[in-house]
């Protein structure tokens, strides 16, 4: 891109010609560009730097030699003005210009739409994470409040109900943690994505650009914004007291999410409670 720099002002012919005008598709030094500017006729022309100009010329009609201006909405094809009364008499057109600024809107559309989801997914399971992992905290000292309150005949039932907390919140967690490193990578996909959605915008508005342009609306599409179950929940119950019953002075933990049926597992010194569905 950068040879088109070296380029001389086609209106003075003089001064380099830094500055190209997409609409007369000249090469304008800075006063002539100043002066073309505040011309009536060609005040609201676009410009760009000659640097980024793609060097190639526009795509061209194979049968009238004139540029690929429209689209054929009933063809599906790229067509120039005089295609217009010839074979596609009848049908529906649209400016090219027209489709790459709907393609590049939807893109932004979708891949704004999902990132946001993405961070919103991302800020509830980290706070669903910090939340979960005091109220394992809670739970672990709870039962080791109920544990102090017994004697030594206790402790193996303590630490053995201390384990089971943390194992059943540990796959808890991981689950948690597979969720928010599906929800970063969706991010970090929906920033790759946005680059290459910037990277087009510098591109010179022709027919291969809306090719380019549908194939990263593919790789937008294809960024999957997993649902979030419902998040666990830890929390502790006391269970009574009773002097010929040991294991109802530890009491009991429950993970809410699973709903769990209880099964009674003999133990040496008390019933240990498993949940049938998270084993």
């Amino acid at each position: 891109m950068a040879q088109a720099a070296s380029k001389t002002c086609e209106v003075c012919v003089s001064a380099p010609g830094s500055h190209y005008c997409i609409d007369c598709e000249e090469y304008y030094c800075e006063n002539c560009k100043f002066v073309h500017n505040r011309q009536k006729l060609s005040r609201n022309h676009q410009f760009q730097k000659a640097s980024d100009r793609i060097p190639e010329g526009k795509s061209r009609c194979s049968e009238h030699k004139e540029e690929l201006s429209l689209i054929c909405n009933t063809c599906n094809a790229q067509i120039c003005t005089r295609c217009v009364t010839g074979k596609h008499n009848g049908h529906t057109f649209s400016q090219i210009v027209d489709v790459i600024v709907q393609l590049r809107g939807d893109n932004e559309t979708k891949l704004r739409g999902k990132t946001n989801e993405a961070n919103q997914n991302i800020n509830k399971i980290e706070e669903s994470l910090n939340v979960f992992d005091n109220s394992v905290e809670s739970v672990i000292k709870a039962i080791n409040d109920e544990g102090n309150m017994i004697k030594q005949m206790v402790d193996k039932s303590v630490a053995q109900m201390i384990a089971l907390v943390k194992e059943q919140s540990k796959k808890e967690k991981d689950k948690l943690m597979n969720m928010l490193s599906d929800a970063k990578s969706v991010l970090v996909g929906g920033h790759t994505l946005d680059i290459k959605r910037h990277e087009l915008d510098k591109t010179r508005q022709d027919g291969s650009l809306v090719q380019k342009i549908n194939n990263l609306k593919e790789e937008i599409d294809k960024l999957t914004i997993n649902s979030l179950p419902e998040f666990p929940n830890i929390s502790f119950s006391r269970k009574a007291v009773a002097e010929d019953d040991i294991r109802q002075l530890i009491g009991t933990f429950t993970i809410s999410k699973c709903a769990p049926v209880l099964e009674k597992k003999e133990q040496r010194h008390g019933d240990l409670y498993r949940c049938s569905a998270c084993g």
